[in-house]
């Protein structure tokens, strides 16, 4: 007796595409990890091929512009810190920005919903330049 499959062409064509499986409820499974692949780091692996495995990562990821910066690097831990330094900095001239729209927005025209996802767009961006000072409280 044969399963007859429910899924579209387009679900089967994407389970190919992202190694992920349909199952005939039309619930997707999680990808299959291949734990052989040379990129999967395993617990027994060298500090050395991790370091090289994350730099990689970090080289490819960066943009172009950057890539100059950390192309000689050996020590990923370095480049992370230097990474770090360069855009872990609060932008001042934003967050005045920032505040001026938060404070200045108006309705206007707007329906409420786009209203109030513009308002809670600029205060999410705002919070995440200037998260709150933590309780020194015990």
């Amino acid at each position: 007796m044969a399963i007859k499959d429910n899924s579209s062409p387009f679900e089967a064509q994407h389970a190919r595409a992202t190694g992920t499986s349909t199952s005939t409820a039309g619930t997707t499974s999680f990808p299959v990890i291949d734990h052989n692949h040379p990129l999967y780091l395993q617990p027994t692996d060298t500090p050395e091929k991790v370091n090289i495995v994350v730099l990689s990562w970090i080289m490819n990821s960066v943009r172009p512009d950057l890539l100059s910066s950390v192309l000689y690097a050996s020590d990923v831990h370095k480049v992370w810190e230097d990474l770090k330094e360069r855009f872990d900095k609060v932008n001042g001239f934003r967050v005045l920005y920032l505040h001026k729209e938060i404070h200045t927005l108006t309705q206007g025209t707007m329906i409420v919903t786009d209203y109030f996802t513009k308002l809670k767009d600029l205060w999410d961006e705002f919070d995440a330049l200037m998260p709150c000072p933590g309780c020194p409280c015990p």
